[in-house]
């Protein structure tokens, strides 16, 4: 709370530390502030009503925390604010439409929650009024209901299917491949890739680090590179278990890994990523729960048939079968959820992020 006394603070950089709680409220007494950087911690809550006070504030960089409000509409009454970064929070409602929020290439908000309306260069949904909430929500509750019994009548026909397939199943292929070997990648060469991590590139944010989509230019495949952020704590633990996880198993429905790097960044730091198969239609969590993208990449409709749905079901349960009882040693998930259902060409279902997963018993070990 004694930022505040700072009156004469020009420059706040606090990011990339683990520093959690509310944004102090004192902090708008700081009135001759230009740059505020908070990315990349675990803030929580609204961004505070007296931040209003900052009218010499040039730069506002609140990526990657846990800000769980609208977003507040004095943001853009700020005069002189050039570049305003409120990415991957939890942010929803209204976005505002005048000051920096008219500069569609210094406000970024992508990675939140629900936002809507702003400038039409942002491609965000159209805002729902509250008399049009209402509707919504009886209409919600007749559709509740409604997929309440739809999800019990798919839950019994995927629960016959798994027993039919139980007592004839047949010993499925280990992999879907015969190559077996790990490709040797560098740091430089997913630098290259994924052009320097950029956040065009940028797939998915986790716990414990970032997805990105990358191309080998040696040839030419697509690759998913999962790069560790080592100051969180539990990522090192994280890639560990991972990577012992992923020694042991190979499966058609698993995510196929294809190499892990660990080494020294370009910045003299430590560097560890994890490099799979890159999965063409992303997540089934994308498919069940699209946002303002509607299509997938190349233009189909993001939406599921029953068939579809069993398909996938049955491609969990394969993994799920495989991990429990047919592995060396059984491994349990421990995170499994539709996030982490990856889906690959004709719509195959492969579990994948292991980086929670427990190996239950010794090797030679089976469970009584």
């Amino acid at each position: 709370m004694e930022i505040g006394n700072l009156k004469h603070l020009d420059e706040l950089d606090v990011s990339g530390n683990i520093m959690k709680g509310e944004i102090p409220s004192s902090l708008g007494n700081c009135d001759a502030l230009r740059v505020l950087r908070m990315q990349d911690n675990l803030f929580h809550g609204s961004i505070p009503q007296p931040i209003s006070s900052l009218r010499s504030i040039e730069e506002l960089d609140l990526l990657k925390n846990n800000f769980d409000t609208e977003i507040p509409k004095f943001l853009e009454t700020f005069q002189f604010l050039e570049k305003l970064n409120l990415s991957y929070n939890h942010l929803e409602g209204p976005l505002p439409t005048q000051g920096v929020f008219r500069n569609v290439s210094a406000t970024f908000v992508f990675g939140n929650e629900k936002p809507c309306g702003g400038m039409p260069e942002f491609k965000l949904l159209e805002c729902v009024s509250r008399k049009s909430k209402s509707r919504e929500g009886v209409h919600k509750l007749n559709l509740t209901i409604a997929v309440v019994f739809g999800h019990v009548g798919i839950t019994l026909v995927v629960t016959f299917l798994y027993l039919c397939w139980s007592k004839q199943k047949k010993i499925e292929p280990i992999s879907s491949s015969s190559d077996d070997s790990l490709l040797n990648l560098s740091y430089r060469t997913l630098l290259k890739a994924t052009d320097g991590f950029s956040l065009t590139n940028l797939i998915g944010v986790g716990s414990f680090g970032s997805v990105y989509k990358g191309l080998l230019q040696e040839n030419g495949n697509l690759i998913a590179v999962k790069v560790l952020n080592l100051m969180r704590d539990g990522a090192l633990k994280s890639f560990k278990a991972e990577c012992e996880t992923l020694k042991r198993i190979k499966h058609r429905n698993l995510v196929k890994v294809l190499t892990a790097c660990s080494g020294i960044d370009y910045k003299g730091e430590e560097f560890k990523a994890l490099v799979y198969e890159f999965m063409v239609y992303g997540s089934l969590e994308e498919w069940l729960h699209p946002n303002s993208t509607p299509n997938d990449a190349d233009g189909h409709s993001k939406k599921l048939s029953l068939v579809q749905r069993i398909n996938i079901s049955i491609d969990v349960a394969y993994a799920l079968d495989y991990l429990h009882n047919q592995c060396e040693s059984p491994i349990i998930h421990c995170d499994l959820k539709p996030s982490n259902v990856l889906l690959h060409a004709d719509m195959l279902g492969h579990v994948g992020d292991f980086g929670l997963a427990k190996i239950v018993l010794e090797s030679g070990q089976r469970p009584a």
